[in-house]
């Protein structure tokens, strides 16, 4: 592998901005220092650049096998590249569902060959896999998924036995997706009975509505202080479920942890005005009162990690009637630049978007030497001009489907470099494709 000295960045890394050399060799952070020199490194002057731990999304839908017209992990792996985003863990619900061992190498062997980031693949959970869910590796994989509400194929579960037998028996971190499903179909027969074929988007909010989620957010967390369950919600999207977690330190004493979502901190339900379809995701993206309060659950370390559930569907799909558009859309390019222009906003500071996107990542899942600039540690770093504004557009996108929720918006943030265990993997919108990312190990 090359080697590299990145030059004069300012580090941001636990809680602190310092200027400093980076020394990277054989794929790992080698020396942080001043005025480091090394004859053989390809050298990167990064004055004036921010240099963060690569963003690690623990919430993507790459959708192969079996939905590749939609997108793939190769595509998907180049888009999160270039959004800073250096690790990915995948969700199950692709085609056929990955609710076997065997489903889960194949995935696995595939990212082997294709995927530019380091990745990792749940373990899904169904009605009737538990022998198979219980064969999980703690060490090698990063979680099994459980939809508590409503999935492709077999991937509901709910069956209150089951989710008794995953909660008490689960050899690892169990990440749920939580909205009632009983209650989103109550709410969706009100709303056909009283306006027919004629529902719009608009009303998504309200019929996959705040009650759904605390409902079921709220037995996921009964179910873990239970059975002692190692427990992850994801994609928490309204500002009732904050008080669902606790804010306690350190973070590796949390049992039960909490994901948010960009698209849920960047948007709310007077942009379905403007975006459409384009911003229907389950969960909705609801009021301005609850973007708030899940910026807030961030900020005050009741949310522990932002992530993307980058979902990508066709234009062509998106396009549909609301009844008809599937929910979900791609994000992991422009996730980490929202972020930056949120702090450039004044919303959150630079350090704790790297604590939530990195550090914390590794804290929860355990995962082994990455989430921060240390010696010794993998080199999966980002290069971040904050003076350096672009224009998102149907041409500068690596998504395959084409299209993002941000067309047309403006950050003033961009990312220049970025490493994925110390490969220069992309550059200045340049990629290089013949390393391929590793599989992320976990230290339970």
């Amino acid at each position: 592998m090359n080697t590299y000295l990145i030059k004069a960045a300012t580090i941001v890394n636990e809680g602190q901005k310092v200027v400093a050399d980076v020394l990277i060799k054989d794929g790992l952070i080698a020396k942080i220092g001043q005025n480091l020199s090394a004859p053989d490194a390809q050298e990167i002057n990064a004055e004036g650049q921010y240099l963060l731990p690569g963003m690690i999304d623990d919430q993507v839908h790459f959708r192969e096998p079996g939905l590749t017209h939609k997108a793939d992990i190769f595509t998907e792996s180049m888009a999160a590249v270039a959004g800073g985003i250096t690790s990915f863990m995948e969700m199950p619900n692709t085609v056929p569902n990955t609710l076997t061992q065997d489903l889960l190498a194949d995935k696995y062997e595939i990212a082997s060959q294709t995927s530019l980031a380091n990745y990792s693949f749940y373990m899904g959970a169904s009605n009737d896999n538990i022998e198979e869910v219980l064969k999980t590796d703690p060490k090698n994989v990063c979680g099994i998924k459980v939809f508590m509400g409503s999935s492709t194929g077999n991937m509901l579960v709910d069956n209150e036995k089951t989710l008794e037998n995953i909660f008490s028996k689960a050899p690892i971190l169990v990440a749920t997706h939580c909205e009632d499903e009983a209650t989103i179909r109550e709410n969706l027969a009100k709303f056909k009975a009283q306006y027919g074929d004629d529902l719009t988007i608009d009303m998504h909010p309200l019929i996959r509505s705040t009650e759904a989620c605390y409902k079921s957010s709220s037995l996921a967390v009964e179910l873990a202080k239970t059975y002692q369950t190692r427990l992850h919600i994801l994609h928490i999207s309204t500002a009732k479920e904050i008080a669902l977690f606790d804010n306690i330190t350190p973070l590796k004493d949390k049992k039960i942890t909490a994901e948010a979502c960009v698209h849920h901190l960047w948007f709310n339900d007077k942009d379905y005005a403007s975006k459409g379809n384009f911003i229907k995701w389950n969960p909705a993206v609801k009021t301005e009162d609850d973007q708030k309060g899940v910026l807030k659950g961030v900020l005050e370390d009741y949310i522990d990690v932002i992530a993307t559930d980058h979902a990508p569907h066709t234009l062509a799909e998106k396009q549909q009637p609301y009844a008809q558009a599937p929910s979900g859309g791609p994000l992991v390019q422009h996730a980490l630049p929202a972020l930056l222009e949120m702090h450039l906003q004044g919303k959150i500071s630079l350090e704790k978007i790297v604590e939530k996107t990195a550090h914390n990542l590794a804290i929860c899942f355990d995962i082994e030497k990455r989430g921060f600039i240390r010696e010794g540690y993998w080199a999966d770093l980002v290069l971040v001009d904050l003076k350096d504004s672009w224009t998102v557009t149907k041409l500068n996108n690596f998504y395959k489907c084409g299209w993002s929720p941000f067309d047309g918006d403006t950050f003033q943030a961009s990312i220049t470099h970025t490493f994925v265990s110390g490969n220069l993997a992309y550059q200045n919108g340049k990629f290089t494709t013949d390393q391929i990312g590793k599989r992320l190990t976990f230290a339970r």
